[in-house]
């Protein structure tokens, strides 16, 4: 765990806050220094706290003048948006637990005018209905301003409140599409009972109050993102510095009409919408289909006038189904329907009323559902506001095979919609960070946009989600719990990929009690013949089309589970040898053989010449055999061929019983033809991704065949592969200390790549010359390294490297 530190005066407890950052974007801050709150918790004083609730705060601000800066750090349970003089100033805090409770910094100071001004936000608790990744207590808002005096905003002193009896939620039969949904609920705003003055000026009425502080004004927190150790009265709360820049809010498209379903003939006005206004007459019913070509995630902001007694669904799809709940060609409308999460709007009959939900959607496809009564309704607009991560794509790829651009374009979009304040696995089901989805998520942003503050929040997260029994949660943060071990090992090739990838060690060093508690816990289940007995909870592998590995045999042992935990040990061993304990490594070593030689002993199969899934050889599998190449458990000289079985499965299909890896499991095919070296073999195992390009998909899905999920970032590993085999750029040394270029550009003539390192980019540039390569390699700053092609390999030095083929 990350050490721990708390220092109080006078019952305040000292944060780490940096000093203030640039005007206007205040963005995450470093947790270096120390200061002292002065604000309290604060909510309602009557509302029912742990119930879906929408509260509104405000408070004015007298101003002589607009300072340079004026910093605010906020946070709210479960979530906030704050408002200067009515514009959007940002949105939060980033999830956590309740021991790491984030607050987000922002600089006001270019939304302040002299005079009066409106200080505002919106907070809400979805209770029951809120996302499964959402921890709470209840409801209640804090916000802390480095101003003092007159000046000075913090929480109570004159903030008032008011319930908002206008914008619920929605319970899950709103929901058109039967599936497991985890992500958070419809939401349902009536214009009736909604107060629209409530972010003005103006705004009056009994329903404000001032706020109750139920709280004690303690406030606890730990230096370094640690977790408080004891809890202060009433607050539960231990406050954190969010690390992590602010998220996207950005313009973008809603999407265009492809289809109108309505009685009548004719092309009605309203067939112009969104491009520009339209009028539905009373007593119509119509379906508006939009359709953005592309997925994303955002908040869709639908703005009406009049139609008083109107009901309008908007419904978000990622594709369409047909009658038998099939997508099939993501393009084909014909009479497919959107189907999934809904939102309602019940306009009042006033004059430019907004929708906007509290939580960002995504869809490709979004379905306007619009009935009216008495009053025509006027459709005013409908945009978008993109939200995110904010990477940047720093890497690039050229070569002359179009779909190679296309499969890299798909891949970086499906990695950005599944990276928000935490990675998620799939943005529109669960929004959850899984261990096993967040390793790849990771190494491709270390690769892509040389951005590893996300990845770091990640490693953190799993750390802090170890429990009594010594191994990680399967997910994090997420207020059901949920445990799969066999992710607890992955974690441990997370830490390992990060002391390879970054030039700061201390994260990994600082999960290395973590990774042995993992391995302690693994080692109660190892039998005497090397191999693991049947885990608890779910040791879930992959998905395979019939169901999921691993499978065990009659004593409930199983090669597959064993396999991973193998790599684990290595994994171990060598960040043991770096960055913690050599005797400790030594031990990780020779379990680390005890179980590999258990695995050949009982899974090998002469007769099949694989790996076998369970000792009883009844059943085999590509994972067993990807991981049996990757660790070394497969001798050598057969590796190739085993290979060459592996690489014949496509994915969904089982050839003569044998399991087929899905998209997610095919990274590691990835590693495995690296590691036997076949990385020549890589582009053309990329035929089911090429597959899909002719379905027209936008982002990467999570299954092979009629999957749930569209958009599944562990999918997305083509766009790493193509740069660490076919670019073949990987760090040869931790930290990235110095590069290993080895490209394999299988059938293709050239190849253009840039590669974000730490100490700026480094290029390749390769032309075919029969069987050799002209390479040109530029490495940034002091960088060094060695490139390697057919057996031969050169030294590398800062700046251009020419090596012409002979």
């Amino acid at each position: 765990m990350r050490s721990l530190t708390i220092l109080m005066l006078n019952a305040l407890v000292f944060l780490p806050i940096a000093a203030p950052a640039a005007p206007s974007t205040a963005g995450a801050e470093s947790d270096a220094a120390i200061r002292t709150w002065h604000a309290s918790w604060v909510t309602h004083p009557t509302a029912p706290l742990r119930e879906p609730l929408v509260l509104h705060f405000r408070r004015d601000l007298e101003l002589a003048s607009v300072p340079s800066t004026y910093i605010v750090r906020v946070s709210a349970d479960n979530r906030f948006v704050l408002f200067v003089n009515g514009e959007r100033v940002g949105n939060g805090p980033a999830r956590g637990d309740l021991n790491h409770w984030r607050y987000e910094r922002f600089d006001l100071a270019r939304h302040l005018r002299p005079g009066k001004n409106l200080i505002t936000a919106t907070v809400w608790n979805w209770g029951i209905y809120a996302p499964i990744a959402q921890i709470s207590d209840r409801t209640a808002f804090l916000l802390e301003s480095e101003a003092e005096g007159a000046a000075g905003i913090s929480t109570p002193k004159g903030w008032q409140v008011e319930m908002e009896a206008g914008h619920t939620a929605l319970d899950r039969s709103s929901v058109s599409l039967r599936t497991y949904m985890a992500a958070g609920p419809g939401e349902k705003i009536d214009a009736a009972h909604y107060d629209w003055e409530w972010n003005s000026a103006d705004a009056t009425g009994p329903a404000w109050v001032a706020v109750a502080t139920p709280m004690r004004d303690s406030i606890h927190g730990g230096v370094n993102g640690a977790h408080s150790a004891e809890v202060t009265g009433d607050n539960n709360w231990g406050l954190v510095p969010d690390l992590l820049p602010h998220m996207t809010y950005a313009p973008t498209q809603a999407g265009s009409v492809v289809r109108v379903d309505a009685p009548g003939d004719g092309e009605p006005a309203w067939h112009r919408f969104p491009e520009g206004p339209a009028t539905l007459p009373a007593h119509s019913h119509v379906h508006l289909l939009l359709d953005r070509k592309t997925l994303t995630t955002g908040y869709p902001i639908l703005t009406v006038s009049g139609g008083k007694g109107a009901t309008i669904w908007l419904t978000y799809s990622e594709a369409l189904f047909d009658e038998a709940m099939h997508k099939g060609d993501r393009d084909e409308v014909g009479d497919r329907q959107a189907r999934g999460l809904r939102d309602e709007f019940l306009p009042d009959g006033g004059a430019n009323r907004v929708f906007e939900p509290l939580w960002w959607r995504t869809w490709r496809y979004l379905d306007l559902e619009i009935t009216t009564e008495d009053a025509p309704l006027t459709l005013d607009g409908l945009t978008a506001a993109f939200t995110a991560y904010p990477f940047e794509e720093r890497a690039g790829l050229s070569s002359p095979d179009d779909q190679l651009k296309e499969i890299w374009n798909i891949s970086w979009r499906t990695a950005r919609l599944d990276a928000h304040e935490t990675y998620m696995d799939t943005p529109y089901y669960e929004q959850l960070q899984y261990v096993g989805d967040t390793r790849i998520q990771a190494l491709i942003s270390y690769s892509v946009a040389d951005d590893d503050r996300l990845a770091r929040q990640a490693l953190e997260a799993f750390d802090d989600s170890r429990f009594t029994a010594g191994i990680t949660r399967s997910r994090y943060p997420s207020s059901l719990a949920q445990n799969i071990p066999t992710f607890s090992l992955l974690y441990i090739g997370m830490v390992r990929d990060w002391w390879m990838y970054r030039p700061d060690a201390e994260p990994a060093r600082a999960s290395m009690e973590s990774v042995r508690s993992v391995l302690h816990w693994f080692a109660g289940y190892e039998q005497p013949d090397g191999l693991l007995k049947r885990l608890p909870w779910w040791s879930f592998i992959d998905w395979v089309p019939s169901g999921e590995i691993p499978t065990y045999d009659a004593r409930g042992e199983s090669c597959v589970t064993t396999l991973q935990y193998l790599g684990a040990l290595e994994d171990a061993a060598a960040l043991e040898d770096g960055i913690g304990d050599a005797a400790v490594g030594a031990g990780d070593k020779a379990r680390a053989a005890r179980v590999r030689s258990g695995l050949f002993a009982q899974c090998w199969s002469p007769e099949q010449g694989m790996i076998a899934d369970t000792p009883d050889k009844k059943g085999f599998s590509q994972q067993a055999n990807i991981l049996g190449v990757l660790y070394d458990v497969i001798p050598q000289d057969q590796q190739k061929t085993v290979l060459r079985k592996m690489l014949a499965i496509e994915p969904g299909t089982t050839p003569e019983g044998l399991l087929s890896a899905s998209y997610y499991f095919r990274f590691y095919l990835a590693r495995a033809l690296d590691h036997a070296g076949m990385a020549d073999d890589y582009l053309a195992s990329l035929t089911s991704w090429r597959e899909l390009l002719a379905l027209h998909f936008s982002t990467w899905p999570e299954v092979p065949g009629n999957t749930r999920s569209d958009s599944h970032a562990w999918s997305a590993h083509p766009i790493y592969d193509l740069l660490t085999l076919v670019a073949g750029i990987e760090p040869a040394s931790p930290g990235f200390k110095s590069v290993r270029i080895a490209p394999h550009l299988g059938n293709l003539p050239s190849l253009k790549a840039t590669f974000p390192h730490p100490q700026g980019n480094i290029q390749v540039e390769y032309v075919r010359k029969g069987a050799e390569l002209d390479a040109t390699i530029t490495l940034p700053g002091e960088l060094t390294g060695t490139y390697i092609f057919s057996g031969k390999s050169w030294p590398l030095h800062p700046g251009v490297n020419q090596i012409e083929a002979r």
